[in-house]
């Protein structure tokens, strides 16, 4: 099978691309990157030279572009995205373009090309939960910009499955972690700042909750749901890891063998919702996933990569560790 995936040189997609070529022999790969904010050339330099991968830069609004290469492809997996929440809060523009006009130039082109496609969306499309887990049918609720165009281009997706018999499925998962993750989210904030003996700035009280789910898993799933998900089905993706923030910092400050001294408050993200989580049964037992790795494990497999991966961090800005990078 060849698949298209666009957004390859983020965190997920990168992920996604070295599993599919490490485990899937018989699979090659089009990785098409407008190399915005959070791509990153490195997260997959070892596998440049491979004959099953080929790298394409461009934008997945040029539908010229993604008709000559969905052409030559099986199916679509659709990670690019503009993602980072605190961005969109100040500047939801580049949201727009990318994850709404994106999607529909993607959706237009395998509507004429007739592939299948999968869009990668996000818990966050549901909003903050009190308290219980939102599943397949849950009401939409989302609170940033990013969000709201997460889940306007899921709309757009289904109503390409009703109007034009697209093949679409989508898969929603909670807050990813593990290796090439853009150090502006707070795990590898965290590591960097902590390697620095910086301050580890802390939103509001740090009480703020997310389901963590190891990327290894994530892309697992991503997988069946390419290889089995049934025309017009969304999958929640989650382990069931409910943390807050602060404990998450305090968790890897332990493994580094750092004080929690470097911890500092700072004010909170405007609207920061307080807390996200996913039912998965469905995917669970329609698809037959389940995840592999325990939060203990794989935050310390997370940790240690970052340490043991230098010149991978010392490729980033230091501008994206801000205190207050919405501001």
């Amino acid at each position: 099978m060849k698949l298209l995936v666009t957004g390859g040189l983020g965190f997920i997609g990168s992920n996604f691309i070295l599993k599919i070529l490490n485990e899937y022999k018989d699979f090659s790969i089009i990785n098409v990157d407008a190399e915005f904010f959070g791509s990153n050339k490195k997260n997959l330099e070892q596998v440049e030279s491979s004959p099953n991968y080929q790298y394409v830069k461009g934008n997945i609004t040029n539908r010229n572009l993604m008709t000559d290469l969905i052409s030559q492809s099986d199916a679509v997996v659709n990670f690019a995205a503009e993602s980072f929440v605190d961005r969109s809060i100040s500047d939801p523009n580049p949201f727009l373009i990318s994850n709404i006009r994106g999607t529909f130039t993607l959706l237009e082109t395998i509507r004429a090309e007739k592939k299948r496609f999968v869009q990668i969306s996000t818990d966050e499309v549901y909003g903050s939960l009190k308290d219980g887990s939102a599943d397949e049918f849950s009401r939409f609720n989302p609170s940033s910009p990013y969000a709201a165009t997460k889940a306007a281009a899921e709309h757009l997706v289904n109503s390409y499955v009703l109007t034009y018999d697209c093949d679409c499925i989508i898969t929603r998962c909670t807050n990813n972690y593990g290796s090439r993750q853009f150090p502006e989210k707070l795990i590898p904030k965290t590591i960097l700042l902590a390697k620095q003996n910086k301050k580890i700035p802390v939103y509001g009280n740090g009480k703020n909750i997310r389901d963590w789910l190891f990327v290894d898993d994530h892309c697992d799933a991503i997988i069946q749901a390419l290889l089995k998900g049934k025309t017009g089905e969304s999958y929640n993706i989650s382990d069931g890891n409910e943390l807050d923030n602060l404990t998450i910092i305090q968790k890897i400050l332990s493994i580094m063998g750092k004080s929690s001294d470097l911890i500092e408050f700072v004010e909170d993200r405007p609207g920061h919702d307080f807390r996200y989580s996913l039912d998965s049964s469905k995917i669970r037992k329609e698809l037959g996933w389940t995840p592999k790795n325990n939060f203990e494990d794989g935050i310390t497999k997370t940790t240690s990569w970052y340490l043991s991966n230098n010149l991978w961090l010392d490729s980033i800005s230091d501008s994206v560790t801000k205190k207050t990078p919405w501001k």
